[in-house]
């Protein structure tokens, strides 16, 4: 019994982790499928788990059960917010490259952006899975059954902290990785400004909208280039942050 309450535990833990936490989020995995795959991990965990657990009563095990669901959303959530950088920075870009009049909803992702928002996030996705890194989140979330034994509960004022400070590590890495493009329309709208004041009759600003597409166009494709190594930091960092809770 105690091995099953172990099992059970870690299933809850890793469950609530794979339908927050991307690659495994994403609305293309059946859930049934995300529950098989949680539970299938649950029992892979099982030695590092069942040790040294004691069997609990039907209130106490209640108890851990919610304990271990807030946990595995929490670490989820830790680790979308570190890849949330990447959909924010394409979300920037369609800002600053006039895209984001062209914003829709996918229900797949449940990303609620324009072209270069959505393009990022598949993108990322798409290296977690080409460079095995999701095999690093999860091997992250596995070493946290070291810091988080199952049933001891979470720390909450720690992991608040831990909370505020990946979201402002997102807005940052958010605006280093869409800074260069950025930097380039800007120096646009100020060209287009300048000549605006040198030659009024041109109307300058009426080729504004144009101009910025194409640059944007043109200039996206060293962003997306430069990804690979960006989720690969991410990843790194995400995964520090689930050894990292307590």
């Amino acid at each position: 019994m105690g091995w099953l309450e172990a099992v059970a535990l870690a299933g809850v833990r890793v469950t609530a982790f794979v339908v927050v936490a991307p690659p495994f989020s994403h609305n293309a995995i059946p859930m049934r499928i995300k529950a098989m795959l949680g539970v299938g991990l649950a029992v892979a965990v099982a030695p590092r788990v069942t040790g040294g657990y004691a069997p609990l009563e039907v209130g106490p095990f209640l108890l851990a059960l919610t304990g271990e669901l807030v946990v595995g959303l929490a670490l989820g959530f830790l680790v979308m917010l570190a890849f949330s950088a990447v959909q924010s920075a394409g979300a920037l870009i369609d800002l600053f490259g006039g895209f984001s009049l062209a914003q829709g909803f996918d229900p797949m992702s449940m990303v609620n952006g324009a072209q270069f928002s959505k393009l990022f996030h598949l993108v990322a996705l798409a290296l977690l899975f080409a460079t095995d890194a999701y095999q690093l989140v999860l091997g992250g979330l596995f070493r946290s059954f070291g810091a988080i034994p199952v049933g001891a509960g979470l720390d909450v004022p720690a992991t608040g902290e831990l909370l505020l400070g990946g979201l402002s590590q997102m807005f940052l890495a958010a605006l280093q990785i869409a800074a260069p493009l950025i930097v380039v329309l800007f120096l646009a709208d100020v060209g287009l400004g300048l000549l605006t004041r040198v030659a009024p009759a041109l109307n300058a600003f009426a080729l504004g909208f144009p101009l910025k597409i194409l640059l944007t166009i043109v200039f996206a494709g060293v962003v997306v280039s430069a990804l690979p190594g960006i989720v690969e930091a991410i990843t790194d960092d995400a995964v520090g942050t689930l050894l990292g809770v307590r």
